[in-house]
């Protein structure tokens, strides 16, 4: 058994598996302490690095997965804040060599099982436990490993609180979408369905995404959400055409029959049409809307 126990969490490879622990000190983000262990098969690792790290003295383990093999890591995109990866542990002044120790015995390991290097053909990690729930300024956002829902917030906008909760069956989502919010530019965690696959709604309009635009640090979460749909998504490897047709997961890069498209083109200016009749939006919010949801098509 390699061990490297650090304030920021634990290292532990037993010759097949890497168990992550995060560390229990209030400076490990809250996605890693919410997130828990990792067991990390050997079959999805390509590699294993000691780095420099911020901070005089000190080093960084970095565990580099194997593509498509980590749901997480494929609905985050490498968007991840250093800090807030699960795989990055900051090694104190003094512990240097038993990093080094952990990270030979990684390689000697990946050596000796003559690991692949190249990207998985399924997921090798199960990604977040299910059930999953995260409350943003923009609402909450649950997950139950069948169904999406989302309950808007009192702060989300006028367009999105009057649909009422939405709902959305695996069986019609064709990919999640997450990106975190920086300084400068909210993030976002949006739905994409059969449906609404060509809307270009912003994410405040669109009522199947979430507008991160509050706590960063609890907005990070999300990611929980997007990692545990994408586990139960179709594998990027089977992304490619059959004999029969396109498979669902590809929906995004080919256009849907013209019918179909004005089909919901005219479901959403009818459904507008009512909520503006009803007085639920007033005339500027209709027409506000109305062009946005035009532009989208």
């Amino acid at each position: 058994m390699a061990e490297i126990i650090q304030r920021d969490g634990t290292w532990a490879f037993d010759g097949d598996t890497l168990r992550i622990t995060p560390g229990l000190h209030r400076s490990v983000p809250l996605l890693r302490r919410t997130y828990g262990e990792i067991s990390v098969p050997l079959a999805a690792v390509s590699g294993v690095f000691l780095e420099a790290a911020r901070g005089h003295g000190r080093l960084r383990l970095r565990l580099r997965l194997r593509e498509g093999a980590d749901p997480l890591l494929q609905a985050t995109g490498g968007r991840l804040p250093d800090a807030a990866d699960p795989y990055r542990l900051t090694v104190d002044t003094g512990r240097t060599g038993a990093a080094e120790y952990v990270a030979e015995e990684i390689r000697r390991a990946l050596f000796l099982d003559r690991v692949p290097l190249g990207p998985a053909a399924a997921y090798l990690l199960p990604g977040p436990p299910v059930p999953v729930s995260v409350r943003t300024s923009d609402g909450t956002v649950s997950f139950d490993g069948t169904r999406i829902r989302i309950d808007w917030a009192d702060t989300s906008e006028r367009v999105k609180r009057v649909t009422g909760p939405r709902i959305i069956t695996m069986g019609d989502l064709v990919r999640v979408e997450w990106l975190p919010s920086t300084r400068h530019e909210d993030g976002s965690l949006r739905f994409v369905t059969r449906e609404t696959v060509l809307s270009k709604l912003p994410p405040d309009k669109d009522p199947y995404a979430l507008d991160l635009w509050g706590s960063a640090r609890r907005d990070l979460l999300t990611a929980l959400v997007a990692a545990a749909v994408t586990a139960r998504l179709p594998h990027p490897s089977t992304r490619t055409a059959t004999a029969n047709g396109e498979l669902l997961a590809r929906a995004a890069s080919v256009p849907p029959p013209a019918c179909d498209h004005h089909d919901v083109l005219l479901r959403r200016l009818r459904e507008l049409g009512r909520l503006h009749r009803d007085g639920v939006l007033t005339d500027e919010e209709f027409a506000r809307t109305k062009a946005v949801v035009l532009r989208g098509f």
